[in-house]
C-alpha cells in the first residue's frame, strides 16, 4: 500500500507531523502530493497552529490564509538559518514586515507567545543581529567589521525600529549593543536634535511627526546601560522591559472600545472608554547628565560643523527610579487635525521617586495626553506639575509596540519652555498595574491642551 491509498484522516495526521519545512518537499515526490498538499487549506492551518500563535485572536482580524501565512514564516526562518549574510541583506524588507506581522498577532498560552518565541530563537544567532538590527546610522559610526549600514536612511530607520522592538539584551550578543552607548549618549544630548520641528522629542527633523527609531534605538541603548551595567543598586523592578528578545511586546489585555459618546445611553466609566489602558501603576527610569557637562558638551570649545554629529560622549549619568500613579480624565473625539483611529485621551496622577525622596524634581504632580502619530505610533505627553502649580518638565515619548505594548514608552524629557540650553535627556516607563496605590489621584488645574 502506497501513502496515497491511505484514508484522508490517516495520511493528514502523518503529515502534521512533519516539519513544516518539508512540505515543499513532499509536494514535489509526486503529482498525487502535490495536489493533495499545496491547495490543503486545512493542513496548512495545522502547522500554523502548532508552532506560531494563533491570528484570528486579534479582535477584527481577518481570515488568515494559513497557506501564504505558513510559508511566509517558513521563508523567514530558512533565510535566517543561512549563512549567507548578503543574501539576509538582499531581503531586509520581507524580513521586516515578517517579524512585524509575527509581532502584530502576538499572543500568549500561559504565558509563553509562540511568536516571541520563533522570533527569539532566529535572532539569537549574532551574525542576524547584525545583518538586520546593527544598520542604523548608529553603527555607521560605532559598528564593527562585521556590520553593514543599511543603504537608505528609511532603510537605517526600519533596522533601528526593529531592534528597538527586540530590545537591549544582557548577554553576549546583547553586549555588543550596549558598547555603542557613548555614541548613543552622543545622540541624545546634543541638543541641536532638540527643535520646533522634532518637538522636542524622538520625532523626525522635518516636522512630519514620524518617529525617529534611531534616536529611540539610542535611548533605550543608555536607558540599558544606565541600569543595568553603571548602577550597581538598580531594583529588579525598575529593570528595562526589554532586557529580552521580544519582551513585552505581546499587548496587555484588549478592552471593548466604546465610541467616545453614546446618545441615549447610561454614562460608561471613563477607563472603559479609553483604549490605551492608562489607569494605574506605572514605573519610570530618567537619566541626565550633570548641566556643567551638558553645557561643555554642547557649547565649549571643540565644536563640530552643524551637518556632523559631536564625539561620543563619555560623562556618566545620573539615574532616577520613579513611580507614577496615573487616573484618565478625559476622553475626547480627535480633532480635524489628529489621526481619527483613536480618541484623544487625558490624564493626571503622581510621581514620587522611589530612592532618593529629597529629590524636589522627582516628586511631583504629573498630567498629560495620549494620541495616535499621524501614522499610528502612539504618542505620550507628560508635564510634571509643582508645588504652586508650577510647570517644570515636559517629555515626548512613543509607545514601541504599539498601543497597549507592555514595553512601554520611551523617549525624551526637557524644560517645558523649551530652552535651547537645555536641560535634556532619556525617560522610559512602562505599567506594572492596573490598580491604583493612591487613595487620591490629584485632578488637573490646568485646562491646556496639548499639542
Amino acid at each position: 500500500m502506497e501513502l496515497l491509498d491511505l484514508c484522508y484522516d490517516v495520511l493528514i495526521r502523518i503529515l502534521q507531523e512533519i516539519d513544516p519545512a518539508d512540505l515543499a518537499s513532499c509536494a514535489r515526490t509526486s503529482w498525487g502530493f502535490n495536489n493533495f498538499i499545496k491547495s490543503n487549506q486545512s493542513l496548512y492551518k495545522a502547522h500554523f497552529l502548532k508552532h506560531y500563535d494563533d491570528p484570528r485572536r486579534i479582535p477584527s482580524a481577518p481570515e488568515p490564509n494559513w497557506i501564504t501565512d505558513l510559508q511566509q514564516m517558513v521563508r523567514f526562518e530558512k533565510i535566517l538559518a543561512s549563512e549567507d549574510q548578503d543574501m539576509k541583506r538582499n531581503n531586509f524588507t520581507f524580513i521586516a514586515s515578517t517579524v512585524e506581522k509575527a509581532l502584530s498577532f502576538a499572543s500568549e498560552d500561559d504565558g509563553v507567545s509562540r511568536n516571541i518565541s520563533a522570533l527569539a530563537e532566529v535572532f539569537k544567532q549574532p551574525q542576524n543581529l547584525e545583518a538586520i538590527m546593527y544598520g542604523s546610522s548608529l553603527y555607521q559610526r560605532a559598528g564593527s567589521q562585521w556590520e553593514t549600514t543599511a543603504k537608505t536612511g528609511e532603510d537605517q530607520q526600519i533596522s533601528a525600529r526593529l531592534h528597538c522592538l527586540h530590545g537591549m539584551t544582557l548577554d553576549a550578543r546583547g553586549r555588543r549593543s550596549l558598547s555603542t552607548h557613548p555614541y548613543a549618549r552622543s545622540r541624545i544630548y546634543d541638543l541641536r536634535n532638540y527643535t520646533d520641528a522634532t518637538r522636542w522629542g524622538p520625532f523626525r527633523d522635518d516636522g512630519s511627526m514620524r518617529v525617529d527609531w534611531e534616536m529611540l534605538e539610542s535611548i533605550m541603548i543608555d536607558l540599558t546601560y544606565n541600569s543595568c551595567v553603571c548602577c550597581p543598586r538598580f531594583m529588579p523592578r525598575f529593570l528595562p522591559r526589554w532586557n529580552d528578545p521580544f519582551s513585552g511586546m505581546v499587548k496587555d489585555h484588549v478592552r471593548a472600545q466604546y465610541p467616545v459618546t453614546l446618545p441615549l445611553e447610561p454614562e460608561i466609566p471613563l477607563e472603559l472608554k479609553d483604549p490605551y489602558n492608562i489607569s494605574g501603576v506605572w514605573h519610570r527610569i530618567v537619566c541626565f547628565l550633570d548641566y556643567n557637562d551638558l553645557y561643555s558638551f554642547n557649547f565649549g570649545r571643540n565644536q563640530v560643523p552643524s551637518d556632523q554629529p559631536r564625539e561620543p560622549c563619555h560623562k556618566e549619568e545620573a539615574i532616577r527610579h520613579i513611580k507614577m500613579d496615573l487616573k484618565v480624565t478625559e476622553v475626547k473625539p480627535p480633532g480635524k487635525f489628529d489621526n481619527q483611529a483613536l480618541p484623544i485621551v487625558r490624564f493626571t496622577g503622581l510621581s514620587k521617586s522611589t530612592e532618593a525622596l529629597w529629590d524636589p524634581n522627582a516628586n511631583s504632580r504629573i498630567r498629560g495626553t495620549v494620541r495616535l502619530t499621524p501614522e499610528g505610533e502612539v504618542r505620550w505627553t507628560t508635564i510634571s506639575v509643582f508645588f504652586g502649580g508650577e510647570e517644570r518638565w515636559r517629555s515626548e515619548g512613543i509607545q514601541v509596540g504599539g498601543v497597549n505594548s507592555k514595553r512601554g514608552v520611551v523617549g525624551t524629557w526637557f524644560d517645558k519652555d523649551y530652552d535651547l540650553h537645555g536641560p535634556a535627556g532619556p525617560t522610559a516607563f512602562w505599567k506594572m498595574s492596573d490598580e491604583s496605590s493612591e487613595s487620591e489621584v490629584f485632578e488637573e488645574e490646568s485646562d491646556e491642551d496639548f499639542q
